[in-house]
């Protein structure tokens, strides 16, 4: 076995609560030793010394909200692009929705994701599987049966179930098999002909609005009904104030609620949508700047669990439409730390805090390895410089989709090298 040291690097450990300069220690597939007496006996003989003086180490990132192609849609991302990408981004475990075509509701298409990742993937692909059979919202699916096969979650990915009666047996079986359901919220009777957010803004482009209270109500009813239960329940991608405020007074009745936010809704608003950028129509919407603001107060106070990228590819021809006719979502592996930084630059949310929600907390609430620098943990990490300054451009894209919300836009922190197991799968 190989051992790699990382001396004089910078050990952002949110899972230790370490930030301070020390080394880190590879050996195989292993972290061995991370923190500042690490090489207090020397450095490893043989060892190969990387000087890392103006760097930072940090968990590798784990994305709970990745939408691949593959399978029906490989022309948009396959596993194995959809892995390119997220290795470049600093992301070494991402959770797989199961959007697909066919959709992953079965054990077989289980196993599918997990053998393609095997052969093809080279970071780790943890598969969700639907909560109903089709992603109808009716009939469920064989929760133990699919757990045993290696799903992590339990969603109807971009879908809403309308049933109270489908998501109460849903967080009833879930709790029987020790999981979680991931549930985005959007009413159909709200939502279903709104393209953006729902305000003055809309008003002047003449496209119809998606009320705040669209993404509210269906919310409040899963968090009565996780009480209820006393299921796992993880609000997908919460986007205003609202419902920010409905998780925090779950959480303080002691119900087993997490949530998370979309990059998206920490780093843009409704305005961006200029005039009628299709690649800022999104789901949810871009909210209004007073919402914007209180997703980020909601990450820094703990209300809101991980940040994910919600990476969506869609091709050309869905995206080249008018607005209101184009497909809703962006591509966000490979620039989900570089957005994200945005808010530790501006002093908005401690870095310990931020990289906490990109790594530590996804890690405990999927149940998976990684998320932390601990001696014997799997080697999954990340080398970046925090102060690195690029532009994003569509050429440099790695992802077989190009619908990015950052065409051009600076950011503040890049990735130099991304190990998984210890294995270098992308460097800069």
């Amino acid at each position: 076995m190989s051992i790699t040291v990382f001396e004089r690097v910078r050990i952002i450990d949110p899972s230790r609560g370490i930030d301070e300069v020390g080394a880190v220690v590879v050996d195989g597939r292993k972290i061995v030793a991370a923190g500042k007496a690490a090489l207090n006996q020397g450095a490893p003989e043989g060892a190969t010394v990387v000087d890392c003086a103006g760097k930072a180490i940090i968990p590798g990132l784990i994305d709970g909200r990745v939408f691949i192609g593959e399978p029906g849609g490989e022309h948009r991302e396959t596993i194995a692009s959809a892995s390119v990408a997220a290795a470049a981004g600093g992301v070494t475990s991402i959770v797989m929705m199961p959007d697909t075509d066919p959709v992953i509701d079965n054990v077989a298409l289980v196993e599918f994701v997990l053998r393609t990742a095997k052969d093809t993937a080279i970071v780790n692909v943890f598969p969700a599987a639907a909560i109903t059979k089709g992603l109808d919202g009716r009939e469920m699916t064989e929760f133990g049966l699919l757990r045993e096969a290696g799903a992590v979650a339990f969603t109807d990915g971009r879908h809403t179930i309308s049933s109270a009666l489908v998501m109460r047996r849903a967080l009833t079986y879930a709790r029987d098999f020790g999981a979680t359901i991931v549930h985005e919220t959007q009413d159909a009777d709200l939502g279903s002909s709104g393209v953006m957010n729902e305000g003055l803004y809309a008003s002047w482009l003449g496209l119809s609005g998606i009320p705040r209270e669209a993404e509210s109500i269906p919310l409040e009813r899963d968090l009565a009904l996780a009480r209820l239960t006393r299921g796992s329940y993880h609000a997908a991608k919460i986007s205003t104030a609202m419902a920010a405020n409905a998780i925090t007074r779950a959480k303080a009745d002691g119900a087993t609620v997490t949530s998370g936010v979309a990059i998206h809704n920490l780093s843009l608003n409704e305005n961006d949508v200029g005039e009628y950028r299709t690649f800022f129509r999104l789901t949810p919407p871009l909210r209004a700047e007073e919402d914007r603001l209180a997703m980020i107060e909601a990450v820094r106070d703990g209300t809101i669990d991980i940040i994910v990228s919600s990476h969506d590819p869609q091709d050309v021809d869905t995206k080249r439409l008018p607005f209101a006719d184009a497909a809703a979502g962006a591509i966000g592996l490979e620039t989900l730390l570089g957005a994200a930084l945005r808010l530790y630059h501006n002093g908005d949310v401690p870095l310990l805090r931020l990289i906490e929600t990109l790594s530590t907390a996804p890690a405990k609430l999927f149940g998976l390895p990684g998320g932390t620098l601990k001696p014997g943990a799997v080697a999954d990490l990340a080398l970046v410089d925090l102060d690195e300054p690029w532009i994003v451009s569509e050429s440099g894209i790695r992802s077989r989709s190009k619908n990015t919300c950052f065409e051009g836009a600076r950011l503040q922190g890049k990735v130099l090298q991304t190990l998984v197991a210890g294995r270098t799968v992308f460097s800069a």
